[in-house]
């Protein structure tokens, strides 16, 4: 595995994703952040700590009251205000990141590439082979097609070759039994080659 320095330059944010992942991060983050404090308040109060802590604060002549609803009310206040805030300030941080990017260029990072020699596959070469259609019989099921007979060519004689205008004599080339239109088409040519 090879690894490269690539040096990457981030130019520009977009400020509509910014706000789109910011929410929902943001409203995640809120939602924690009030389970938390429940939780948290939950188990002070089985343990009575805000009843000591009331005490304490009367023994010193300061007056608090424990009232968990309006602590709670306020903790989900704070949670929703904090959430749109964050986004706000999230979103303006991207327009001003884009700003200042186009005076100075961006932020330059040094990243490591890593590539995998990967040995590149070879195309295997296919024969296209042509398209045979097959009849149905009456019964539906499809007849095996009929093997045409190609004679072999003859072995290379001494034998000049014919002339442009004389007519050829009758055999049947491999190519034109295999571009004949059907199986039987191929087997009349085959047939008449070795005939003729």
């Amino acid at each position: 595995m090879a690894v490269r320095r690539v040096r990457r330059v981030v130019r520009r944010i977009d400020p509509w994703t910014v706000l789109k992942i910011s929410l929902v991060f943001n409203a995640i983050a809120g939602l924690v952040f009030v389970l938390g404090v429940w939780v948290v308040w939950s188990l002070l109060l089985q343990r009575g700590i805000p009843d000591r802590i009331v005490e304490i604060f009367e023994a010193i002549r300061i007056t608090v009251s424990v009232d968990g609803e309006l602590y709670f009310r306020i903790v989900v206040f704070l949670a929703i205000v904090g959430a749109v805030a964050m986004t706000a300030i999230m979103t303006l941080g991207a327009v001003l990141y884009n700003l200042i990017a186009d005076l100075v260029g961006g932020l330059e990072l040094t990243v490591l590439e890593e590539t995998y020699n990967v040995a590149p596959q070879t195309a295997v070469q296919q024969r296209v082979r042509p398209a045979v259609h097959r009849p149905v019989t009456g019964n539906g099921e499809v007849e095996a097609p009929a093997r045409a007979v190609v004679p072999a060519r003859p072995a290379a004689t001494a034998e000049p070759p014919p002339a442009a205008d004389a007519e050829p004599a009758g055999d049947v080339d491999a190519e034109e039994a295999t571009t004949a239109e059907t199986a039987d088409e191929a087997v009349e040519a085959a047939k008449t080659g070795t005939e003729g």
